[in-house]
């Protein structure tokens, strides 16, 4: 196996963190990978708290990694910074009058991820494009902005709570090398939020400019579905490249898809291409196909509407249980047809220039 830096990161990608209870590159703790003159050397970073157990998954994690380098050649260390404090912030306030829309910095393009209705698979959809992406290479951020039903933190297996450094600035949480920041990180798992309009304005406008992003090639928003507050906020207070419509290929989910696609287009928010999720579902025994609800609905109103057909989803009991179980299906098989359904419309986002 040639000595690469991919090649060793997929050795510690089967040593498992007692911390996170993730590999370790899933966890997001591996740092400054070097190879020079057949010498590998990396850090593994860690909480002070962490670290006394973190001695024995050093050990497994050179093993690991000798397994590609060979014996001798592979050195790591443990790192441990302090943990910010927890920022003294209280998200649901009032929205600023702050004129928009207005650049986030550092970030290059933000892309809303929509559906006319609930139940579609959009939080899905948002979670598994932007783990392909970051695997592309890119540097990607999420951000949950469905405020009433935050579901990505269990989809991509987080728990921890945001800190921060100064008590102002949120420090996003890292998940399959992805930035992500969920207002379900910040409140018990069963607790409702019980908001009216402006409190979702003011949240969602927190959440995009009281967060530290950092550098990112892109920002996928996961909006609530419907035609409300928070999708009216994201266009008109942050610079909003544009938005994707998820929808199933059944009329009455079609129907409400074509209302969130006038709604970014009154809006000024160009729309980037519709995705039909749970296009059909192919029998594991005997591999036999059917449209449980409808196929191609999506890809003929993309074409009626002028509008870009990204691509379909099947209806696939394995991606449920990998979102149920926090690694997305593009992580967790990603030379599977359903990792490359959501690849495939990763890859055509970058081929048309909007990341």
């Amino acid at each position: 196996m040639p000595l690469t830096r991919d090649a060793i990161l997929g050795a510690l990608s089967r040593i498992v963190s007692p911390a996170t209870g993730k590999d370790l590159v899933a966890s997001d703790i591996i740092r400054a990978v070097t190879i020079e003159d057949g010498k590998v050397r990396f850090v593994i970073e860690v909480r002070p708290e962490q670290a006394p157990a973190m001695e024995p998954v050093r050990q497994a994690a050179i093993a690991a990694a000798e397994q590609v380098a060979g014996a001798g050649n592979v050195s790591a260390v443990i790192t441990a910074h302090a943990a910010p404090k927890a920022p003294d912030l209280k998200i649901g306030r009032h929205p600023s009058k702050a004129a928009g829309p207005v650049k986030l910095a550092g970030v290059s393009s933000i892309i809303g991820v929509a559906s006319g209705k609930g139940g579609v698979g959009k939080s899905t959809v948002s979670a598994n494009i932007a783990v392909a992406l970051a695997a592309m290479g890119k540097a990607v951020g999420l951000l949950d902005a469905d405020l009433y039903g935050p579901s990505l933190p269990r989809m991509l297996g987080l728990t921890e709570r945001p800190a921060s450094r100064d008590g102002k600035t949120i420090i996003p949480l890292r998940a399959y090398g992805v930035t992500v920041m969920s207002l379900g990180l910040m409140l018990k798992e069963d607790e409702a939020v019980i908001w009216r309009g402006p409190m979702l304005m003011g949240a969602l406008q927190q959440l995009l400019g009281q967060v530290d992003w950092g550098t990112l090639d892109v920002l996928l928003v996961d909006l609530p579905p419907g035609t409300g507050d928070v999708q009216m906020t994201l266009s008109q207070k942050a610079e909003v490249t544009g938005a994707i419509v998820v929808s199933t290929p059944q009329d009455i989910a079609l129907i409400d898809a074509r209302k969130a696609m006038n709604m970014f287009q009154r809006l000024g928010t160009p729309v980037l291409g519709m995705i039909e999720n749970m296009s059909r579902y192919v029998c594991p025994e005997c591999g036999h196909e059917a449209h449980i609800f409808g196929h191609g609905g999506a890809r003929a109103d993309a074409e009626r509407l002028k509008v870009p057909f990204l691509g379909e989803i099947p209806l696939d009991l394995d991606v449920r249980l990998a979102s149920d179980a926090g690694m997305p299906i593009v992580h967790s098989r990603p030379d599977g047809p359903q990792a490359a359904a959501f690849t495939d419309i990763a890859r055509r986002l970058i081929g048309a220039g909007h990341i």
